[in-house]
């Protein structure tokens, strides 16, 4: 009886383990609008909060970011002090407002704290970024960034229709990443997609010797894809060493032909 008990509990864990890694962080950056057509709307408004999008939750607490910018060009703007703190779930997430500055494409990105997830004893660190485009000059969307991780198009990032194939170039240190994995996920608004079991929630595909990467989104709205590389090993917080997950994102917004 004891040994069977034990056994019991041995499986519980390991199936809580399994179910805690099901679906995939994902640092979320959504801006208000992907495309900006006229003057007027030059404002766009991003929310930024770290959870798993097609769960919609649980959301985790982020810490202050390290970086929020743009880049515009050769030009790249801080807008870190843009950002405001934004409670979902009671966790803090956060707010931000920018301002597009002239025509061309404007990338932007943002470096948080590392993340401590205790049920794999991992941190985890996700570099992320969305394209905004101003006023149809489609200039700068296929340009890298400089993340240590990142995602760079090989597909113009926006005015996508639903089932298009997106492909992206993984960089880890400037450098293409062969057989990283890419995790993808869809942002499940309001719950409408009911997966058929855990297998559907975060959708799996691996670069090619090259380092790039392609899927089709079978849904409008968006899509988040997550490059992951190992980042070696720092203490966790007990003190005892753990891993360190890098991660690169990039939002992606298809719509529907109508």
């Amino acid at each position: 009886m004891v040994t069977s008990l034990r056994f019991g509990l041995i499986w519980a864990s390991f199936f809580l383990v399994l179910q805690s890694q099901a679906a995939a962080h994902f640092l979320v950056l959504l801006p208000s609008r992907d495309v900006a057509l006229a003057p007027v709307e030059r404002n766009i408004e991003f929310r930024i909060l770290f959870t798993h999008p097609m769960e919609q939750g649980p959301v985790m607490p982020m810490g202050q970011p390290v970086r929020f910018g743009c880049q515009l060009g050769d030009q790249k703007i801080d807008l870190t002090g843009s950002l405001r703190p934004w409670t979902v779930e009671g966790q803090r997430a956060y707010r931000a407002e920018a301002r597009l500055l002239r025509p061309g494409d404007h990338v932007f990105y943002i470096e948080p704290e590392p993340y401590w997830e205790p049920a794999e004893r991992t941190w985890i660190l996700q570099y992320t970024k969305v394209v905004v485009n101003f006023l149809g000059a489609e200039v700068g969307w296929d340009q890298p960034v400089g993340l240590p991780v990142e995602i760079v198009p090989l597909v113009r990032p926006y005015g996508i229709w639903t089932g298009n194939v997106f492909r992206g170039l993984v960089l880890h240190e400037g450098r293409p990443v062969p057989g990283a994995t890419v995790e993808v996920e869809y942002w499940n608004q309001d719950r409408q997609v009911h997966v058929p079991n855990e297998a559907f929630v975060t959708q799996v595909v691996k670069t090619d010797s090259q380092g790039v990467f392609c899927y089709s989104m079978p849904r409008a709205g968006w899509w988040g894809f997550a490059a992951l590389v190992d980042g070696g090993k720092r203490p966790g917080p007990d003190g005892q060493e753990a891993d360190l997950e890098l991660g690169g994102v990039i939002w992606i917004q298809t719509a529907d032909m109508k």
